[in-house]
Formats: C-alpha cells, structure tokens, sequence
C-alpha cells in the first residue's frame, strides 16, 4: 500500500505541475485562480481550455498503457509482452492515418480518432477470429504480430499513396504521439472506453495472480481462461484504442513501466495492475513536461521524448537481468 500511496502522491505533484508550467507569463497563484475561472479571461481560457485538458490526456493516456502492459505481461507471461503485441494500437494507428489521408479529418473534426476506434474494434475482432475462443497465449500472440504486421504494411501504404508532401508531413506527425492541442471533446470522447477498459483489466487481478502456478492450477482454483482472456482483449482494446486515437502512438509505457514497478510489488499481478496504472500516468505527464520544458518554441513529440527515456531503460533493465542470470 505505501507503494500506491508514494506513486499517488507522485502523480499528483505532476498533475499540478503540467497546470502550472506551459509558455505564457502566468504565475502558479494566477493558475490556480483561473482554474476556477475568477481571473484574468486570457488566462482562464488558456488554463481551462488548453493545459487541463492536456493534463488530463496525459494522465488518461499514461494510466491506460500502462495498465494494459501489465495485464499483457501477467496473463502471456512474457516480460516483453506490450499493448502493441496484439495489434490494437498498430490497427487504431492505422484508422487514423485513413482518416488523414482521405481528408475526413479536415471535414469533421472527431472523425480521426472516431476511425482509430473503429479499426482497433475491427482488430480486437480478427483476433478473436484468428485465435479462437479457447486459443493458447502462443496463438494469440501470433494472431497480433500478424494483425500488426499488417497494420504496419497498410500505413506504409497509405503513406506512400499520399496525394501531396503535407498530407505526408501530417500522418507522419500525428503517428509520433502527442497530447498538445486537445480540448474537452477529445477528453469526453476516449474517458468513456479508457473507464471500461480499465474496469475490465482491474477484474483480472485474481486470474493473473493463479497464473503464476500455471494454467492447469489456475483452472483448478476455479479461473475460467476464456473468460479472463476475453477481459484481458476487451479491456485492452478499449483503453488502448482510446489512447491512440486522441494521441497517437506512444510507445514504451507498457513495456518500461511495469519492468520498473515488478520488484516494488514482490512479483504480484494484482498488486502490478495498480501500480503500473499510476506509474504510466505519471510517466507520460513527465515525458509532457520535458516535452514543454526543452525546446519550447520546438513542437517536439512526445512519442519521441517517450522513445528516448523509454530505449535507455530498457537497456539497463536488460543488463540487470543479464547480470542477475549470471
């Protein structure tokens, strides 16, 4: 418990901090009286409009990659299992590089994320299909390398058949993930599907705690497989595919932060679920805040900052575990 506490407390010093910091001469008292809109209206907008609801996509964002990486990880039983494995964020990507590419996210304005969410629904569904309804983890880790796979082909297609450089220069933009220039309709459209999914996930607890002896123990404890697996797709679907169609693709998160987290929580799913939620979260509001912090006149990705941090601490846990086999 003083690990979620610690890791609660640590979020909410991000979360004020991702209020208080952004361009603009604007004190922390004058932020904090705009948020409940008694100030200057400038500064009421560009708290209330701007860094909220960047704030909470982040927080949003961080919570659900994070929490789907552990699930993965706990119920395939592979530390380099990640959201991306099953191909819902790869399909989702995809959605909305159509969505870009064929000029519906120029004439409405929700419909790029509308598409991300469409084409991981329709993924979630191969995968059903392609790894059957009482398919081995090894099934359905091929049925999301390939569905992956594919979604990386179709975007590198779409790319290349863009009509223009800019179109171009825009998907490959959006594809590097980012929470900057969000409003409300964004945070309303994906909190609805990241809490199902989330409720989902936080159901697998007991389930991936009896795995840890096993499929053949965990039945006899009274786990249904099927049923847990079809959480684990669901929940994972939902979180994941609302998180890539507000703010494209972010890597890392559910790969790093439950390696980090594991040996805090004595190597217990239930208790990994938790943690790496809010461990995610706040990891994607720090990657915001350096996003912010160095270069800030640079629009520079988030995505990228999350690949930087991301790539070095994986090294080092590689290295670690290297050197504790040895």
């Amino acid at each position: 418990m003083r690990l979620l506490f610690g890791l609660s407390a640590l979020l909410i010093i991000l979360f004020v901090a991702s209020l208080l910091v952004g361009q603009g001469d604007i004190s922390p008292m004058q932020s904090l009286r705009a948020l409940w809109g008694a100030d200057d209206p400038l500064i009421v907008m560009v708290l209330q409009e701007i860094r909220l609801p960047r704030a909470l996509l982040a927080t949003m964002v961080g919570a659900s990659l994070g929490l789907s990486g552990a699930a993965m990880q706990g119920y395939l039983r592979n530390p380099l299992a990640e959201p991306g494995l099953i191909g819902v964020s790869g399909a989702a990507a995809l959605g909305a590089v159509i969505a870009l590419q064929t000029g519906l996210a120029a004439w409405f304005t929700l419909a790029l994320p509308l598409m991300a969410l469409a084409f991981a629904l329709v993924a979630v569904v191969l995968i059903l299909v392609l790894a059957g309804p009482r398919g081995a983890s090894l099934t359905l880790i091929l049925a999301g390398i390939a569905i992956s796979a594919l979604a990386g082909a179709l975007t590198s297609l779409v790319l290349n058949l863009s009509p223009n450089p800019y179109a171009a220069s825009e998907i490959i933009f959006w594809i590097m993930g980012s929470v900057a220039d969000r409003s409300f309709s964004h945070v309303t459209l994906a909190l609805p599907l990241m809490l199902l999914g989330w409720g989902l996930l936080l159901t697998l607890g007991r389930g991936l705690d009896a795995l840890t002896l096993g499929e053949d123990a965990a039945e006899a404890m009274g786990v249904s497989l099927s049923s847990l697996r079809l959480r684990l797709l669901g929940g994972t679907a939902a979180a994941v595919g609302a998180a890539t169609a507000v703010a494209g693709a972010v890597g890392f998160v559910g790969l790093i932060v439950p390696h980090l987290l594991r040996p805090l929580t004595g190597a217990r799913p239930s208790m990994l679920l938790w943690a790496s939620m809010l461990g995610g979260a706040s990891m994607v509001l720090a990657a915001d805040l350096t996003v912010r912090l160095v270069l800030p006149t640079r629009d520079l990705k988030l995505g990228v900052v999350m690949a930087i941090i991301g790539a070095p601490l994986f090294l080092h846990l590689i290295y670690r575990t290297r050197r504790e086999i040895l």
